[in-house]
């Protein structure tokens, strides 16, 4: 028989598991989810479902999209004997099943007042059972520690897989997804700190965006004659697609990936940007075509909205790292190695987001690293990492958190970036509203940047397989509505068509699909209804 071990990445857009033999090292299977299985498009939103529907019930979506996810592999799960698990702080706890309101409330008191115990985040050994994970008798999950309850295992994954504390310059590296968590390295000091860039880095919330997965466009050129579009073939490693005209999208000349696009990442929105600002097609948030979009291959367009909401992301990046190098005590110009890690870090074009503002200006070598967390996991999976190391490396990490929710720069700085991307500000005015704020200007980019790209695809070792991709989680949440009218404006009014209303013979009932469904950042479906007895937080799985 074959002995296996899966690593399992719980990220805040979405779950992704390799399975890996153990005698070989050879990855045989590769399953991800398209969405995060907790209604929400970030990590306050996860909060917030978990802290008003009950943690259990958050616990359980994340443990049935587990099981599903693993039954895709492919493989004899009772041959599995280690899970490696990576994610932040919040992911792990949920997936643990233990206490999360001391990651929720900011202060003693408010926990004092509640009577809530922080438990201890040091990492552990389960039995897959214990955990609700079936199949699996016989394998032991590994979770790795916090170092506090901001800096989780996916910011000790980041620091530690691209090895940069061995950096003898000031650096700084950045996680591009929903929280966008980065890392300041200044000599024997640490400054950390996660801003809420939004999902749509990781393609959500865009028209037609979706996570890094086949089909996908993922990059875009100016060429002759038009727009080239780059596309995640089957093992995600990004190939030639068509050549289009932006403005009509007519197709100049068909590439490679001719007529197998399905939707765009956020690293494909990020290239498109940089193209429309660069041939003045864009003023931000204005798209200066005839519809008010561009076009890119096999009718995918980029909306004004689009621009908008990856502009706000792009923002809380910059506004991001600028606090950090504030709180250092230094600038744009004393950064010289920037790291971009996460799936948008490895597949976006380097250039073109520095060009944006994504990017430490003045940074003069760009390593571009892939997602560590996954690279993590297996290494736990695998034995090449094991806890006792993991944690007296988190011991080691002598940490500046800060809250960029509090901290004056950054809320100045987001300021700045709001108007640029969304109130239609010229990038001309930027340093001028800095000097406002008793800010330096940005620094110039040099006259050559090298970029370093470490990895082809943010999956390890996905050659020679099928990457299974769970299209929908089959998370369902259920709730009985008393009052009911059947009028269905609640259907009509959900953006994400995650709801419908059911007659049955004891009684009418709304069912929500979890991964699909906004959370509480949206909640249309509630202030659509005219009887006001749709009530989300009461809804549990059945």
């Amino acid at each position: 028989m074959t002995g296996y071990c899966i690593a399992l990445d719980i990220g805040t857009s979405g779950l992704r598991c390799q399975a890996i033999e153990i005698e070989t090292g050879r990855t045989v299977a590769t399953a991800i989810t398209q969405r995060h299985p907790i209604p929400g498009m970030n990590v306050i939103d996860h909060v917030n479902f978990a802290i008003q529907s009950g943690e259990d019930l958050a616990n359980g979506l994340i443990v049935q999209t587990v099981n599903e996810l693993f039954g895709r592999l492919g493989i004899d799960l009772s041959e599995v004997r280690k899970v490696g698990v990576c994610g932040n702080t919040f992911q792990l706890s949920l997936f643990e099943n233990i206490e999360i309101r001391d990651l929720a409330y900011a202060g003693k008191n408010m926990l004092k007042t509640l009577g809530v115990t922080p438990p201890e985040r040091n990492g552990r050994i389960m039995k897959a059972s214990e955990l609700g994970i079936e199949g699996m008798p016989d394998a032991d999950v590994i979770i790795p520690p916090a170092v506090t309850h901001e800096i989780g295992a996916d910011a000790i994954a980041m620091l530690k897989m691209t090895n940069i504390l061995d950096e003898s310059e000031p650096v700084i590296v950045v996680d591009y997804g929903t929280n966008a968590e980065m890392a300041l390295i200044v000599g024997d000091k640490i400054y950390t700190g996660s801003a809420a860039a939004g999902p749509a880095m990781e393609g959500q919330q865009i028209e037609r965006g979706m996570l890094a997965a086949p089909g996908a466009i993922s990059d875009v050129d100016i060429d002759e004659g038009g727009w080239t579009c780059t596309v995640l073939d089957e093992v995600m490693v990004d190939r030639t697609g068509d050549t289009v005209d932006p403005l009509t999208g007519d197709t100049v000349k068909a590439g490679e990936m001719n007529g197998k696009a399905i939707g765009i990442t956020g690293t494909g929105v990020v290239a498109a940007l940089y193209c429309g600002i660069e041939e003045d097609v864009i003023r931000t948030p204005k798209i200066l075509t005839d519809d008010e979009k561009l076009h890119l291959q096999d009718g995918i367009c980029i909306t004004s909205h689009d621009v908008e909401e990856a502009g706000k992301a792009i923002g809380a990046m910059r506004a991001g790292f600028l606090t950090l190098l504030r709180e250092a005590g230094l600038w744009t110009g004393d950064i010289k190695k920037a790291y971009m890690s996460g799936a948008s870090g490895l597949y976006v074009d380097a250039l073109k987001a520095m060009s944006i503002g994504m990017v430490v200006p003045g940074a003069e070598h760009i390593v571009q690293f892939g997602n560590t967390s996954i690279m993590m996991a297996r290494w736990i999976a695998t034995g090449q990492m094991d806890l006792e190391e993991l944690r007296e490396f988190s011991k080691k990490l002598r940490a500046t958190h800060v809250m960029f929710a509090t901290a004056e720069t950054f809320k100045n700085v987001y300021s700045i970036e709001y108007s640029l991307w969304c109130t239609g500000m010229p990038m001309s005015e930027y340093d001028n509203m800095l000097d406002v704020y008793d800010l330096p200007p940005l620094s110039e980019p040099g006259p050559e940047v090298r970029v370093e790209r470490l990895a082809r695809t943010d999956l390890p070792e996905t050659e020679g397989h099928k990457i299974h991709i769970l299209e929908e989680s089959g998370t369902v949440l259920t709730g009985m509505v008393e009052g009911c009218k059947l009028c269905k404006s609640c259907v009509r009014a959900c953006p994400e068509r995650a709801i419908s209303i059911v007659e049955t013979a004891t009684g009418i009932f709304a069912r929500v699909k979890s991964d699909r469904c906004a959370g509480t950042a949206c909640r249309r479906c509630e202030q659509a209804c005219p009887e006001g007895v749709l009530v989300l937080r009461e809804f549990t799985m059945m």
